[in-house]
Formats: C-alpha cells, structure tokens, sequence
C-alpha cells in the first residue's frame, strides 16, 4: 500500500510542476502515514545523512573548476587548435566544435555549461563563415552531450554516489563512448557539409601559430590528466582530484591566462553555490523516498518481475524507458530516484554495474538534447537567435546518430569495459 501511494504521490506532484526535490520529499511524507506516522521523526535524519557523504563534496569542486575554466578564455584557445587541426576540411569549422566540445568536457562536465561558453563563440562564427543557424546551433547543442561523459563528470560522480559504485572506474568507462559520439558526429557532419556545400577554411596557419595554439590548448588539457593521474596512481581520492583541479584552474585561469580578476571570484563562488544546493537538497529528499524504496523493498519486487527477462531484452526497455523519462525530468532527479532501483536489477541479470552506469548516464544526456524539454536546446535557442523548431529541426540528425551510438555501447560492453578492466577496477 505505501509502495503504490509513494509512486501515485510522486508521478501526480511531478505532473502538478512541483520542483522535483520537494515531490520526493511530499510523497515520502505521505507515504509515512500509511506506513507508521513514528517514521517522520526519521526524516531531519535522513535528509541529513543523504548528504553527509564525502564522494559529495566533488560536486561544488568540479563545478567551480568549470566556472573558472570556462570564464578564463579556455573556450576561444580550444576552439582555435581544434581548427588547426580540422578547419581545413570540408565542414571542417562544425568538426571543430565536435573536438572543441569534447576538450572542453573533459574540463567542466557540464553539458549547459559547454553548449553555452562553446556557443557563444562557435553559433556566430559559423553562421558568419556560411553555415545554416539551425545546423550550427544542432551540432552545437549534440555535442554539448560529449561532455558529462568524457571525464571529469558531475553526472557520473552523482550516479556513483547514488548506486555506490565507484567513481573512477565509471570515469574511466566513459572515454571510449565519448570518443565514439565525437567520431560519429564529425562524419555526419562531414557528410552533411559536402550534400550542403558548406566552405573549406582557406586559412594557413603559421608554424608559429600552432606552436602558440598547442600551448595555450595543453595547459588546460593537462588539468583532466591530472585528475585521471591522481586517481589511477592512488595519489588522491576523485573528491581530492576535484579539489586539485579548483587550484589548477586557478593558477592557470588568474596567474597564467590572466583572463579571470580576482574581483569575478565572488559571482563564481555564488553561482557555484546555488547550483550545489540544488544538488543537496534533491539528494537529501531523494534519501527519504530511497529508504522506503529499500524497506518497501520496491527494487526486489521489481527485480523478479524483471527476472524473467533476457538481459538484452531488459536494456532495450531501459534505453526506451529513460529516453522518454529524459525528454521531460531533469537528470539528477532520475538518477536519484531510478539508479537505486534499476542498478540492483542489472546486476542481478548478469550486467557489469559499470556499463550499465555508462547506459544510464549516456541516456540522461541524449535527454537533454531531446524534445520538447531538452535543456541544452533551450540555451542553443537565443544564442542562435531562432525558433525552438528549428534548433530541433538542425539538432535531428546528430540525435538519431547519438542514440544508434547508444545502443552500439548497449550491446557492446567492451567498448565501456575495456579500460576500467585495465586498470583493475573490473
């Protein structure tokens, strides 16, 4: 009975337009009544005990290293070597906004934190060298997605916290996935580009300019080698990392580049801020509904139901199921409320719990570049200056490709095996 108004309660506050943090927190509320009502005296606990875990505290790290790296010029330097590299390819400038995101990711993260510091400065420049606003602002936005899986990524330390599965073998089960949209998305643009003409960059560089542009760019690049060292080589734990790449991006962004005053740092450490707390408070209340999903025992139950299922059967309805549910939530609540569910379930059907945090990571991403709800398509929109139709027409292409990509990786764990198996975390 308190497993059913739980999920009732929740679903009909969701649809209401509740914030998502306070529709977890209600239905566990109600969901006490009917359970016994002496299970509210639990709940500061809870709450409280929700977020009282150490891997946490690499969120607000991870998100200020971003800030500064994305408000220190980092974005114009990588955009410039990513087009030494390709810019004289045809499409070659929309190639390099594929590289130029996937460096960049590797940095903050952040998918809405690469769609909107790339941009800025790749929608106008390629609207400006001849290329359609609705294509630049398409593969813009797609390969905004590149970034939460190449890491550094919050969306994965989330998801580890929330499973209890470990943050660096999840990192490193991201790369090969995200090389592989990367790779998929400069063909399809490749093709795209020669059916529409676009302009070949007629540019030569100097030899001095790529000497200058490959130093401006590793500088940055060094920072997720660093963070990936240090935890491989046991040095430091990923929150620690996080924390070392907060003083990297320091030294380099206000001492090195000398883009980043001291007098920014107070708007940064505020909006660092604001977005950690929208992650604590969805954690916390997520750890009420989570302890009833536990003593309710949801996961089980849901767990024989599925049980009858072939492994490969139960990950075509997980990658539809998250799909949909990506296209209209957000994708900290999801992991919050379905990863402790669902991870106990693939582990039971004999799948690595590594490659399924990949699926599950790789599907909150595509969904936010989906329809109607898609965020990142919502910062595209008034860059490039058009209609939301539009975005999701130029978008259309680089997400069909984007989801073959998904279950390629689906069904081929060892693209998400290989390397955690290499370095012993499998």
């Amino acid at each position: 009975m308190a497993s059913a108004i739980l999920i009732t309660v929740l679903i009909v506050t969701i649809v209401l337009g509740m914030p998502v943090a306070f529709c977890l927190g209600f239905a566990a509320l109600v969901a006490f009544f009917f359970m016994d009502p002496i299970f509210i005296n639990i709940i500061a606990q809870k709450m409280f005990t929700g977020i009282d875990c150490f891997p946490l505290m690499a969120v607000p790290f991870f998100i200020l290293a971003g800030e500064l790296m994305g408000k220190g010029g980092i974005t114009k330097r990588l955009l410039i070597f990513a087009d030494m590299i390709v810019g004289n390819l045809r499409g070659g400038l929309a190639m390099a906004n594929v590289i130029a995101s996937m460096l960049f990711g590797g940095i903050t993260g952040s998918a809405i934190a690469d769609c909107s510091a790339l941009g800025s400065i790749e929608i106008p420049m390629m609207v400006k060298d001849g290329y359609d606003p609705d294509f630049s602002a398409g593969i813009t936005a797609a390969s905004a997605c590149i970034g939460p899986i190449i890491p550094p990524s919050i969306v994965m330390v989330i998801y580890a916290m929330a499973v209890g599965t470990s943050i660096g073998g999840l990192f490193l089960a991201g790369y090969i996935p995200g090389i592989l949209i990367s790779l998929a998305l400069i063909i399809t643009v490749h093709f795209i580009a020669i059916k529409r003409k676009y302009p070949i960059n007629k540019r030569k560089y100097s030899f001095k300019e790529y000497i200058i542009g490959f130093r401006d760019a590793i500088s940055a690049l060094i920072m997720p080698l660093i963070i990936m060292g240090g935890i491989l080589g046991g040095i430091f734990t990923p929150t620690e990392a996080a924390s070392v790449a907060v003083t990297y991006a320091f030294i380099l962004t206000v001492f090195i580049y000398k883009e980043v005053k001291l007098s920014d740092l107070p708007d940064m450490l505020i909006n660092t801020a604001v977005i950690t707390a929208v992650v604590l408070i969805l954690v916390s209340t997520s750890n009420i509904f989570g302890w009833i999903v536990t003593v309710e025992q949801i996961a089980t139950k849901l767990g024989v139901l599925f049980g009858s299922l072939d492994k490969y059967l139960f990950l075509f309805f997980i990658n539809l199921f998250l799909l949909f549910v990506g296209t209209f939530m957000d994708n900290t609540p999801v992991i919050l409320i379905l990863g402790p569910i669902l991870a106990p379930i693939s582990v039971s059907l004999g799948i690595n719990p590594l490659h399924f945090g990949i699926i599950f990571v790789m599907n909150m991403v595509i969904g936010l570049i989906t329809p109607p709800l898609g965020q990142v398509l919502f910062v595209a929109v008034p860059i490039a200056n058009i209609s939301f139709e539009r975005v999701v027409r130029g978008i259309s292409p680089f997400l069909i490709v984007e989801i073959i990509i998904l279950f390629i990786i689906t069904y081929v764990p060892f693209f998400t095996i290989y390397l955690p198996k290499l370095f012993g975390y499998v």
